[in-house]
């Protein structure tokens, strides 16, 4: 199981190191309040996107990770010690206090990815499901670069994963040196994730309203939850269904740090280049542009949906606000350093958009991206009437309750920023997160993807709407203008938003206790005997329905936290996301699985686990049907090499089995 002491040396090096290489950075580039609380996004982001192609090239070992990361370390020293290139003027510190406060409401969605150790068995939280990714975590740092697809032993010419990993190859980068697991890197890397979000809200915050106060306000607001736990206690029902239509993980900040950290990191990412190219308008440099792609490059390889179609949106939409707030002399210039960082961008994001268009083209289908309105109200509406409805409730209904403490207060407070007589460097910042916040509501609202059962463009690209809400509502609570009723919509939203989040932090902290648990409890030690017989490069089978019951939905969980193996076919779920398989297929394929371990497979359908799937080692346990009716033991594909005390018995493939040739 995964460790909390290990889970907590990842995020502490975690934030020690990228904090420093982000500061060496910002300090020349930015204010000096944004500069400090940028520095963890930037420092994660430039280091990420810029060693990925290095790794490639050098090879991915705990020596290459520990070399480049002890050159990066050695020049960002040596930079520090440069005369800093920012402003000069005074400026409002950043609370040490406050960061104290972030750093306790990162253990928020960090805990979720814990193990919850209980008498003869151990929970999970639902987030976990998301987490299942682990597996990728689990396979770079076991196989190197480029990462193979974890989860289906035929994808793809080269067996590679097409999901947008950068933010897993950094949580491999921690697991290397450190001797750590994926599970631990991924707790360490979530917490991590969360204070470098919440210290980049905190910094703007600060500079935007010129008060050190502004800081903990932003902590406060993070915390804010959905309205749904007091209007439960009003209308029985926690989904409001039939009023609303049922819940699919659209949310604000706190729960989706814990479900999607990687999403998160990506908003993070397209808020400092936003920010970046306000700066850009008023001071050009080349470390800038630099710095500017390197942040694109991150948040497009962290998340397509939040990095690359957000992001898109808002830059398009911020272009002529920025033209005309540029001096006319800059303005050349500026377009033509926005085209070379543009083209830098592309050139080092071009393998992972190119993986991604080969993944939609493998899946088939439509268009991974169709314009439909976000789906608000339930069943106590015609379906007519709802068809029109659900256009203005979106905005009237779904984020009042969802963002309570930010939606209406936030707004408000970038109206009064973009009227006031701020200077011009904040003006330009103001006016470019303005265009981020709207394109990520714009996009939620009117876009939504295809590839999954869930609009996973819609429930993500809010993401960078959410963080801008919350930095220029702590900030607009800080200003004098319209300062009373902003607060009031905060505040309230707040106080109104507390029994949701309570409920949330014990769900995190407790976990959802299951029969499956006491099962869970000993799969360490099945997985440990599964890996005598599975080399690092094997993959492995195993029944992809093995404790459901552990997630929200049915998921491969003991394999993808355990079993530090590649799966031949990990099931349904996690295919869903990560394999390149067309509809029909998947369903095709798990079905087959499905059937095999419920021990109704057919010789054919062994052999093509054998064969086709590349199903180098095979495990059985009571929980599965074919433990009684168990098809792998006449198979002539598949030899028995351990059958222990009834817990499991480990098949491996003829074809691989060298005492079998």
């Amino acid at each position: 199981m995964a460790s909390p002491v290990n889970a907590a040396l990842c995020a502490l090096l975690a934030t020690a190191f990228w904090s420093l290489l982000g500061y060496a950075l910002t300090r020349h580039l930015l204010p000096r309040a944004l500069a400090i609380g940028a520095a963890p996004v930037t420092g994660w982001a430039a280091h990420s996107a810029a060693t990925l192609p290095i790794s490639f090239l050098i090879g991915f070992s705990p020596f290459t990770v520990v070399a480049v990361g002890a050159l990066c370390a050695a020049v960002s020293v040596a930079t520090l010690k440069l005369a800093a290139k920012g402003d000069a003027e005074a400026a409002p510190a950043m609370p040490w206090w406050a960061y104290v406060a972030a750093a306790v409401l990162a253990l928020v969605p960090a805990v979720a990815i814990l193990p919850k150790i209980a008498p003869g068995a151990v929970h999970l939280a639902d987030p976990i499901f998301d987490h299942a990714k682990i597996a990728m975590i689990d396979a770079m740092t076991r196989q190197g670069l480029p990462p193979t697809d974890p989860v289906f032993g035929a994808a793809g010419p080269h067996g590679q994963v097409f999901y947008y990993y950068l933010w897993h190859y950094s949580a491999a980068a921690l697991a290397l040196p450190l001797h750590v697991s994926g599970w631990e890197a991924d707790i360490g890397l979530t917490w991590f994730t969360a204070l470098a979000s919440l210290s980049l809200l905190m910094g703007l915050a600060v500079w935007l309203s010129k008060r050190s106060a502004a800081a903990i306000w932003v902590v406060a607001l993070a915390a804010a939850a959905s309205l749904r736990g007091v209007l439960s206690w009003i209308f029985g029902s926690y989904s409001l269904e039939p009023f609303l239509a049922q819940p699919t993980g659209f949310a604000g900040w706190l729960f989706q740090a814990a479900w999607a950290p990687q999403h998160l990191m990506s908003a993070s990412c397209v808020m400092m280049a936003m920010l970046l190219i306000a700066r850009y308008a008023q001071r050009q440099s080349v470390l800038l542009l630099v710095t500017l792609a390197l942040m694109v490059v991150a948040g497009f390889e962290s998340s397509t949906y939040v990095g690359g179609v957000t992001f898109a949106i808002a830059a398009l939409a911020a272009a002529p606000l920025l033209f005309v707030g540029i001096e006319p002399a800059r303005r050349l210039r500026f377009f033509a350093g926005m085209a070379v960082a543009a083209v830098l961008a592309v050139c080092l994001a071009a393998p992972f958009l190119n993986n991604q268009l080969m993944a939609v083209a493998a899946r088939g289908g439509d268009s991974p991206i169709v314009f439909r309105h976000f789906v608000v109200l339930g069943a106590m509406f015609p379906a007519a009437l709802r068809h029109v409805l659900d256009w203005p409730a979106y905005w009237l209904v779904l984020l009042p309750i969802e963002l309570p403490a930010t939606y209406v207060a936030g707004v408000m407070a970038l109206i009064v920023m973009s009227r006031s007589s701020a200077p011009r460097p904040e003006k330009l910042a103001t006016a470019a997160l303005a265009c981020l916040a709207a394109a990520g509501l714009l996009a939620s609202w009117l876009l939504a993807s295809t590839l999954g059962d869930n609009n996973d463009l819609g429930l993500r690209a809010v993401l960078p709407a959410a963080s801008v809400l919350i930095a220029t509502a702590a900030a607009g609570l800080m200003l004098l203008p319209r300062r009373a009723v902003i607060a009031a919509t905060a505040l309230g939203g707040l106080i109104l938003s507390l029994p949701d989040t309570a409920v949330m932090i014990r769900s995190n902290v407790d976990g959802t206790p299951t029969p499956d648990g006491s099962v869970f409890a000993q799969a360490p030690e099945l997985w440990q005997a599964v890996r005598r017989y599975a080399a690092p490069t094997a993959r492995v089978a195993n029944n992809p329905l093995f404790l459901q019951d552990l997630t929200p939905w049915p998921a491969n969980i003991s394999w993808a936290l355990l079993a530090n193996r590649s799966s031949c076919f990990a099931g349904r779920e996690l295919a869903l996301a990560l394999a390149p398989l067309s509809e029909g297929m998947r369903e095709a394929i798990n079905a087959q699985f499905v059937r095999v371990f419920a021990g109704e497979g057919t010789a054919a359908d062994l052999s093509d686990l054998a064969r086709k799937y590349g199903c180098d080692v095979v495990v059985v346990v009571p929980q599965d049907k074919a433990w009684t009716n168990d098809p792998f033991a006449a198979s002539p594909d598949y030899r028995l090499a351990e059958n222990r005390d009834g817990r499991w018995r480990i098949y491996v493939a003829v074809k691989a089995d060298p005492a079998a040739r």
